[in-house]
């Protein structure tokens, strides 16, 4: 009976991979284990397509959450940062001066705090705002949103108590003032949940931000998408048809809010992130409560959410990769869908798409965008390029949106789509 190799010897057989030798050690010994020493390379392949690397977008979802939401381009130095430190005075500082100051700046709030992402954000709110007191909530938007989380869920854990008004499709004033006004409840708030992922049509009934305000309880509104401003001053050409009837912080803000919630990495552009922006004294609490600590972000996030509010303040947001994207007119695209196809000969044709913004947001509308197609089902090969380019099929053919690719990248699609259009 043959010997199994020896783990090292195997291990330093594959040193040309460039991974470090404890990585390809497991490897040789999954292989071995397996009885297959043959395979510890492949092994070893399979370990490398798990780490985090750049991928080219060929989906037409702009938001896409499994690679990432917005694309954000972010060069930093090594060095240190004034995160916690006032430079005038030289005594310690707060994390909300900059980041959460600037985008609190740009929707018109008088402060702005940022933590970890949406859900976070509306964790805190809860939390500082509400422990031990009632939270009124229409039904209609006791929404679920990727991955399973609740927001009965996330009001649970903050200490606050639900209170449902209405039904499913619709809630009236009265049914908020009710609860309000009830004596035997203890509203503390009136959360206002934006829909962005799916959408409620026919007989429906639903309630102003405006309205609400009048209650005589803080009215916070999550809005999880994140649109700084409905009239989108950073482009030329004014808002998009597709983002018609999209909540914006700004425009929320002015209608009576107290708080608004939202996520970075959504339609504001950015990286990771929530945010939280408001009245003064409501956002102060929040920074002031301790799970504020556990939920704040690094330097890393910090840094790039400030360059992306300024970006919005002095208007040229536009640049942003996804205002880019999202706005490229579609003739353009259609250029460029046809150089590919030209590049992967025979078999290659171009097709009009429909984008989509994606990452719960705006659900069921489309941007016409163009793409390229090939014959029949090729996703994991396409998956197996270098970089991997991620497509999708429609009508039994591949197809790769250009909305959601870089330009710099065509030749990269029209190489892996020549490859495996002649397999």
């Amino acid at each position: 009976m043959d010997r199994p190799p020896s783990v090292d010897a195997l291990a330093r057989s594959m040193a040309d991979t460039g991974l470090p030798h404890p990585v390809l050690v497991d490897a040789a010994r999954a292989a071995i284990a397996a009885g297959e020493p043959g395979r510890a390379r492949a092994h070893a392949d399979a370990f490398r397509r798990r780490l985090l690397q750049r991928v080219v977008n060929g989906t037409g979802v702009l938001l896409h959450t499994n690679l990432g939401r917005a694309p954000l381009a972010v060069d930093q130095p090594a060095a240190y940062r004034n995160v916690e430190l006032d430079l005038d005075t030289g005594r310690r500082g707060s994390r909300s001066a900059s980041a959460g100051a600037l985008v609190a700046r740009a929707c018109g709030a008088e402060a702005g705090l940022v933590v970890g992402n949406g859900a976070a954000a509306v964790l805190l709110v809860l939390a500082a705002l509400a422990r031990g007191r009632e939270v009124v909530v229409s039904r209609g938007e006791l929404v679920e949103i990727g991955g399973g989380f609740r927001i009965p869920d996330v009001m649970a854990e903050s200490g606050a108590r639900l209170r449902e008004v209405g039904t499913t499709n619709r809630t009236r004033l009265a049914d908020y003032r009710q609860a309000v006004g009830d004596p035997t409840g203890d509203a503390a708030l009136v959360l206002k949940v934006h829909r962005s992922n799916y959408r409620i049509e026919g007989f429906t009934e639903d309630v102003a931000v405006a309205a609400l305000a009048a209650l005589g309880v803080p009215v916070v509104a999550d809005l999880g998408s994140g649109l700084i401003d409905a009239a989108c001053p950073w482009l030329a050409d004014g808002p998009p048809s597709w983002l018609a009837g999209e909540p914006a912080a700004r425009q929320t803000l002015a209608a009576g809010a107290a708080v608004v919630t939202f996520s970075g990495d959504k339609l504001l552009g950015g990286p990771q992130a929530g945010v939280i922006c408001g009245r003064a004294d409501l956002v102060s609490a929040c920074a002031r409560h301790p799970l504020a600590r556990a939920l704040r972000p690094g330097a890393l996030v910090l840094n790039a959410l400030q360059e992306v509010a300024l970006s919005y303040l002095d208007r040229t947001a536009e640049a942003l990769p996804f205002w880019r994207m999202a706005t490229a007119p579609a003739e353009g695209l259609r250029s460029r869908a046809e150089a590919i196809a030209a590049a992967c000969g025979p078999g290659a044709d171009v097709v009009a798409t429909a984008s989509l913004t994606g990452g719960g947001t705006l659900p069921g509308v489309e941007i016409a965008s163009f793409g390229v197609a090939v014959p029949g089902d090729h996703l994991g090969a396409l998956r197996a390029a270098d970089p991997p380019v991620i497509a999708r099929v429609v009508d039994g053919r591949t197809v790769v949106d250009l909305r959601t690719v870089e330009p710099d990248d065509d030749g990269v699609v029209a190489a892996a789509l020549a490859a495996v259009s002649v397999a």
